[in-house]
């Protein structure tokens, strides 16, 4: 007879260890299922963990997990061809403990998560591939994996297998997500002593930066770059929209040799040794891309639910809060002996009343306007670096003087007008 388990979670990600962990903390018989060699082997994120949300689940995790830095600094670099604007917030509360946000490497940290959640009682199992959800009535009661006899029941499925999550689309959630709903980054972790990395980013013993880079990194197209420190390595890596790289021909892997050898952006990375290659989907349609979460024995989580905020660069905090909001919906199920989609709704209720959903919500326009209108990118950026040029460089022209080239420079009235339109608009969308 085929096994059965009170839960199976399908991807042992940020989302699916989460609820892994919060269920069978509580005693539920779970099995957690991932496809790579080890949790974390096939996930890729820039690399930031936010600590409150793995705080709410594991109390004072940074002691013993493997985390890189604490972040102590956060910089925005507005890039042109060969100049950068560039501002940052550096708060030194940021590097005392309990600490705001880490840099990590996934394939360390899931590892350590996902033990975490075995020593609970989870049940791990790797090397796993769910072919299918088996559906019965209109009620999901299992999965197929690709081991033999490889059936296994459950009250409910998880479904955190990720931005594609074939699964949730066999079972109709949603249809094929267009190019304009997900990103495609790439990103290289670079090997450098940890005395350089330090001395280099202005950072004290252990202390952390962070990169955000938009304009010229990606050639126009929506999307960032980014440059993280590690303890003993950085991580770069470039994200657009998959639309936009169709559009302009353009290969993510180009886009990111154009960063590492871009002259701003090149000091940063002197000296360095790959280690690691790493390319993944990333899901950017927004609020109006969710698709339906929840079913007959069943829920979507993390990625696969489309759960990430593009403006602010966030996905594992969302992802753990929707598997924690996920394992609560399922205690209560069964408490009840119901788990049909209008008792696991609570679910979907609880995520849309979350930062999630309220997050997500509120900038449910913001990347479409952004892709609609590349001149943000393309024009604005490299006016914004031009005037600060003027203003800055001193050559024995009056400010008055300089003040009225950049004024100049702005163009017609017509075009000044357009622009003073452009950024209502996107204060609008941001707001």
């Amino acid at each position: 007879m085929a096994e059965k388990f009170d839960v199976i979670v399908v991807g042992a990600g940020p989302a699916g260890t989460s609820c892994a962990y919060t269920l069978a903390k509580a005693g539920v018989n779970v099995l957690l299922l991932e496809r790579g060699e080890y949790p974390g082997s096939k996930n890729v994120m820039g690399g930031v963990l936010y600590r409150k949300m793995m705080e709410d689940i594991i109390p004072g995790f940074y002691k013993e997990a493997p985390v890189e830095r604490p972040i102590v600094e956060q910089r925005f670099m507005l890039l042109d061809e060969k100049s950068a604007v560039t501002f940052s917030y550096k708060g030194l509360e940021w590097g005392e403990e309990p600490y705001n946000n880490f840099t990590v490497l996934r394939a360390k940290f899931d590892q350590w998560f996902a033990e975490k959640a075995v020593q609970q009682g989870a049940l791990l199992v790797n090397e796993t591939v769910v072919t299918e959800c088996l559906v019965e009535n209109g009620k999901v009661i299992g999965v197929r994996t690709d081991r033999p006899d490889g059936d296994l029941f459950a009250d409910v499925v998880v479904l955190a297998d990720g931005v594609n999550s074939l699964l949730a689309k066999s079972l109709g959630f949603h249809k094929e997500f267009r190019p304009d709903e997900v990103a495609l980054a790439v990103m290289e972790v670079l090997k450098l002593d940890r005395k350089i990395i330090e001395d280099r980013f202005s950072l004290e013993q252990d202390q952390g930066c962070t990169f955000e880079i938009f304009g010229d990194a990606t050639k126009g197209i929506l999307g960032t770059a980014w440059l993280y420190t590690n303890k003993d390595s950085l991580n770069i890596g470039v994200g657009a929209m998959l639309s936009g790289l169709i559009k302009n021909k353009i290969k993510p892997h180009q886009l990111l040799d154009y960063v590492k050898k871009h002259p701003i952006i090149r000091p940063y990375i002197q000296g360095t040794e790959q280690q690691e290659y790493l390319a993944h989907l990333i899901p950017e349609g927004g609020y109006r891309s969710i698709p339906k979460v929840v079913g007959d024995g069943v829920i979507v989580v993390g990625d696969a639910a489309q759960l990430v905020n593009a403006i602010h660069r966030e996905g594992s905090n969302m992802a753990m809060t929707s598997g924690v909001l996920a394992a609560e919906a399922i205690l209560e199920a069964k408490a009840a002996g119901d788990f049909s989609a209008s008792m696991l709704d609570s679910y979907r209720q609880r995520l849309m009343d979350s930062f999630v959903g309220q997050d997500m919500k509120k900038y449910k326009d913001a990347t479409h306007h952004f892709e609609k209108y590349p001149h943000y990118f393309e024009k604005y950026i490299p006016l914004m670096n031009r005037a600060a040029s003027q203003m800055f460089t001193v050559d024995g022209s009056s400010k008055w003087e300089k003040q009225k080239k950049i004024w100049t420079e702005l163009g017609s009235a017509k075009e000044k007008w357009k622009m003073a339109r452009d950024l209502m608009q996107a204060w609008r969308v941001m707001k």
